[in-house]
């Protein structure tokens, strides 16, 4: 049985390696090498990370039975066509732009190179903007995001969703600030809070703000277009919270620990509501046929410990499931 290195911008030891990462027709920041029709792949997950990561090497035997589910045209294909909406700036340690300026890396194209092993499929990257990510899937250019995209009931009239990790929000504030939310939205009456836009987290924050207002409060919402933006808001005053997906608030809080303005998680909140546990999942076109093997493969990587690895690298291990699961109850539609 033959092995297959996936291994992020080191050179290609073997002319079958090299012809195929050719064959794509793209750069190293689009593609990664092939698996062989049988063999095992090794994943370096956590590569290029610049810290955000523990470089660890996993290897991913095909799953023969798992490859068979896959719609006919992709497994005749060969390839994973992967979405990510990192674009501008990235979010770490979610999907960034790696240490040699071209790469992209981070817990999500990882987790989609470890899927793509299982199924027998060579992984391309599509990196574009939030909204463009819907584009491609949505067009067909692209077969799956893996871009922590919350698993709603209004986004699956749309898409059908893989769950492999839970979707927490965080709430980041200056060290320095006493304010704290222990789950009553009213704790956020009279503050300015950074959210990104067209984002599950905004949903839920336009819907508390609906609520104050009711009450005669308000909450003030900004917007900037990327994390550093947010984070020179945040230190200079401009905002007194930002509200953003946990593991990037946690990567945040850890980047600003020696700064002279350091940050700190001030709460967290499930990305689905009060009474539900959000679900982060791999996104496909509806009725593609795609998200029982996607499922069925985070499934094989839980078992056998690969997943587990993959979050200890990411230091994700806390947003862990038990199980992969095909369209889970998600945000419910009257928040999303």
């Amino acid at each position: 049985m033959s092995t297959k290195l996936l291994r992020l911008a080191v050179p290609v030891l073997a002319a079958g390696l090299l012809a195929s990462a050719c064959s794509s027709g793209a750069s190293g920041t689009k593609t990664d090498s092939a698996p062989a029709a049988a063999g095992t792949t090794v994943v370096r997950v956590g590569s290029l990370s610049n810290g955000a990561a523990t470089e660890a090497d996993i290897t991913v035997a095909q799953q023969d039975a798992l490859r068979a589910e896959l719609p006919a045209a992709i497994r005749s294909g060969g390839t994973l066509k992967v979405a990510v909406g990192a674009l501008p700036a990235g979010f770490p340690p979610l999907a960034f732009v790696g240490s040699d300026q071209k790469t992209l890396t981070g817990s999500e194209p990882d987790l989609a190179r470890l899927v793509a092993a299982v199924l027998g499929l060579k992984p391309t990257f599509d990196n574009a903007t939030w909204d463009n990510m819907f584009v491609g899937i949505d067009s067909g250019k692209d077969a799956v995001g893996f871009a922590n995209i919350t698993d709603t009931e209004q986004r699956k009239q749309k898409y059908d969703f893989a769950s492999y990790r839970e979707d927490n929000l965080g709430f980041e504030t200056l060290k320095s600030s006493t304010w704290s939310f222990t789950g009553d939205y009213h704790a956020l009456a009279g503050k300015t809070v950074a959210v990104a836009s067209g984002t599950n987290q905004e949903k839920i924050l336009l819907e508390w703000q609906s609520k104050l207002r009711t009450e005669g409060k308000d909450i003030t919402i900004k917007y900037y277009p990327d994390s550093n933006a947010v984070l020179l808001a945040l230190t200079s005053g401009k905002i007194d919270i930002y509200l953003g997906p946990n593991p990037g608030v946690a990567y945040q809080v850890t980047q600003t620990s020696k700064s002279p303005n350091p940050t700190r998680i001030a709460g967290e909140y499930s990305g689905a509501g009060e009474t539900l546990q959000g679900l982060i999942g791999a996104t496909t076109k509806k009725d593609s046929g795609l998200a029982k093997p996607i499922a069925d493969a985070v499934n094989y990587l839980i078992q056998n410990g690969d997943y587990g690895k993959w979050l200890a690298a990411w230091n994700l291990s806390t947003e862990a499931v038990k199980t992969s699961q095909v369209n889970p109850p998600g945000l419910p539609a009257s928040n999303s």
